[in-house]
């Protein structure tokens, strides 16, 4: 028996204006509401445009409470439009201390949770360790009105063990909500072009590995030395595209998934069945060199 279920996706460029990004959002929620979605996906940090690319302490002034005033309206579009709402945001915990975190607001407004980002990045233009400190809420799955949900957030994207261990905790989709993109000054079109099929193989891998349907919503425009290459998509439990945003432009898309294929493919290819789970202790070594 089929268990449809419509994915919304708005992929969307930012400014410095915070008020105005987060209406720009809700007006994403709203159309992909309209178009028939029952969950839709942020991409992550909207609100503000992605920061990370400097270090300056002038910008933990863009984090707040979570929840706090970005949920509670959000909750109240949720409520208005009956659609589950996944909202990336910089979190501030306390004074000093600051997570990259996504909430989660339920059909009827409800705030189910957050995640906190696990993997953090420091590399040139994605200076992430300046600001947010590792995630300490381990992996979180959502039960929400259409589906149960697992939330991960952009580097956790290249890392098999999340997506297995929320996906053994039941998550039905995988959500990324992530900003990544090309650096300006790259002369060669072939790094672009394997930067970027490698953010999608890994995740469409993800999909295949653990039968899930998964969900990676990105951003687009050009940020200081960044142009985010959107490229947002959804997989099937085998990695098959069933869409593929541009890399150009702002695009609110709403897919219809059908989460039965998980029993279907997980029947066929029963990677679960097989897994050597005795077998596995070394992987929570650092390296194995001794």
């Amino acid at each position: 028996m089929s268990k449809k279920v419509n994915i919304g996706l708005v992929q969307m460029s930012c400014s410095a204006d915070l008020d105005a990004n987060l209406e720009k959002a809700i007006a994403g929620i709203r159309e992909a509401a309209a178009k028939g979605a029952q969950i839709v996906c942020l991409q992550e940090l909207f609100r503000s445009l992605y920061f990370c690319d400097v270090e300056d302490h002038h910008n933990f002034s863009l984090a707040e409470a979570i929840p706090g005033p970005t949920t509670e309206r959000l909750g109240e579009i949720a409520r208005e439009t009956n659609t589950v709402v996944i909202a990336s945001l910089f979190e501030k915990r306390a004074a000093g201390l600051y997570h990259n975190t996504t909430a989660v607001l339920d059909a009827d407004g409800t705030y189910l949770g957050k995640y906190r980002k696990m993997h953090i990045p420091d590399d040139p233009g994605y200076y992430e360790k300046f600001y947010f400190t590792p995630g300490d809420l381990g992996y979180k799955v959502f039960e929400t009105k259409y589906a149960k949900i697992g939330v991960l957030i952009c580097w956790d994207q290249w890392y098999p063990e999340p997506a297995r261990i929320t996906s053994l905790m039941g998550a039905e989709i995988l959500f990324y909500p992530t900003a990544i993109g090309w650096d300006t000054e790259e002369t060669d079109p072939k790094v672009d072009e394997e930067q970027y099929n490698a953010w999608q193989t890994i995740q469409r891998s993800h999909a295949i590995a653990n039968g899930v349907h998964v969900v990676s919503v990105n951003r687009v425009g050009q940020e200081g030395g960044q142009k985010f290459w959107g490229g947002s998509f959804v997989a099937n439990p085998h990695g098959t595209l069933l869409y593929l945003a541009p890399h150009e432009g702002e695009v609110t898309h709403v897919q219809e998934i059908d989460l039965s294929l998980t029993d279907k493919y997980r029947t066929t290819w029963p990677y679960f069945r097989d897994r050597r789970i005795d077998s596995y202790q070394p992987i929570t070594k650092r390296y194995l060199d001794e």
